[in-house]
């Protein structure tokens, strides 16, 4: 909807802190995306702004894609998931360093995210992260399966993603999902402390290592997206 605030943002010691919370559970809807992509774009461009920390303010990190899109209309789908890739994308080769805090939900789209990002903290508390297409009568975009495959060990690679099984967070870490499991009690502070010691790093010599470091994935990534995120081939993106 027009005008209808789905994220905040706020600086923290050259620290951009983008918050979710489209008031619901953070769906990732096309709108959601755009507001995302013009959030990281604006913290690339600011020069006062060293890492961004990706957050949420609702008890739900993402429900994931907006289902209620993928029943409205073939060409809001798509739309939906370039948007979605192409964030993943854009995380992936961020030229500063990203930084995602979760303390709650973090279904597909927001796993997607998470994955895409430098360091992953996660709360400590019952809740799920995972990929969990299989589970909900979806098969895996291809987009997804690559930005999976670079991050999750390859035993977690081979099991979750054929099972749907979503994870809490202390397995979640073990699988891949999450780098690092922090307690509840003053997770935003703790997430903001960490984003705030890597203003300390070389941008420079992250963004040059990045790219070396990610060259191939992000190759694979721009091939599957280019695939298979096209009006003649996306109907087999999510479907058997």
């Amino acid at each position: 909807m027009p005008g209808q605030t789905r994220l905040t943002t706020s600086h923290h010691v050259h620290v951009r802190v983008i918050t979710m919370d489209d008031g619901k559970v953070n769906a990732m809807s096309p709108d959601m995306l755009r507001d995302l992509h013009s959030a990281f774009d604006a913290a690339e461009e600011d020069d006062t702004v060293k890492v961004v920390l990706l957050t949420s303010a609702a008890r739900v990190f993402s429900a994931g894609f907006d289902m209620s899109v993928f029943a409205a209309s073939p060409e809001g789908s798509l739309e939906m998931l370039q948007l979605g890739a192409r964030m993943t994308e854009k995380i992936l080769g961020f030229p500063k360093p990203v930084v995602t805090a979760c303390s709650g939900h973090a279904y597909p789209m927001g796993a997607f995210l998470m994955l895409a990002a430098d360091l992953r903290l996660g709360a400590d508390g019952d809740y799920r992260i995972g990929m969990n297409e299989v589970a909900i009568n979806m098969t895996l975009p291809r987009f997804a399966i690559e930005i999976a495959r670079q991050r999750l060990t390859p035993a977690a690679f081979n099991t979750f993603l054929m099972t749907g099984e979503m994870l809490p967070p202390q397995e979640a870490a073990i699988a891949g999902f999450i780098d690092r499991v922090l307690p509840a009690d003053g997770f935003a502070d703790k997430a903001l402390e960490a984003a705030i010691r890597l203003t300390e790093i070389n941008t420079g010599c992250h963004r040059a290592s990045k790219q070396k470091a990610r060259a191939t994935a992000l190759a694979a990534l721009r091939e599957a997206i280019d695939a298979e995120l096209t009006p003649n081939n996306f109907a087999n993106a999510f479907t058997a």
